[in-house]
């Protein structure tokens, strides 16, 4: 019945510095783009593979009342191939990372960072 992860939604306080970092930084690619007048409110649908984010602007969205270890969707994880040059490249953004750790289940390399809004994302080595 299930395929897949089609898309994740994301709600930017700052919709150019964040399509900046998903774009620009991360590398995705953007499928297309749309201002949402009655909304004031940009969206844009960035692709990695063949899973969706949705990045989307509005007026005065409210901060994320909590860290990770609150219930609800905790992170979003990104798989990579070499964590040690995705480290690199996202530090030369300067965007700090957490010590790279072992999963101690699946031997698996993983570290955390943030994003423009603190949103937790994870590397996690393929």
């Amino acid at each position: 019945m299930f395929q897949c992860v089609h898309h994740i939604a994301i709600i930017a306080s700052d919709y150019q510095k964040s399509r900046h970092f998903y774009t620009e930084i991360l590398g995705l690619d953007i499928i297309r783009e749309i201002w949402r007048a009655q909304r004031q409110s940009w969206k844009c649908d960035i692709a990695i593979g063949t899973t969706q984010i949705e990045l989307f602007s509005f007026p005065t969205p409210p901060t994320r009342p909590t860290q990770p270890e609150a219930a609800g969707l905790r992170h979003l994880a990104f798989s990579v191939d070499d964590m040690q040059a995705a480290v690199a490249h996202l530090e030369n953004h300067a965007i700090r990372c957490e010590p790279v750790r072992t999963d101690p289940y699946t031997g698996k390399l993983y570290t955390f960072f943030t994003d423009p809004d603190g949103l937790p994302l994870e590397l996690y080595q393929s």
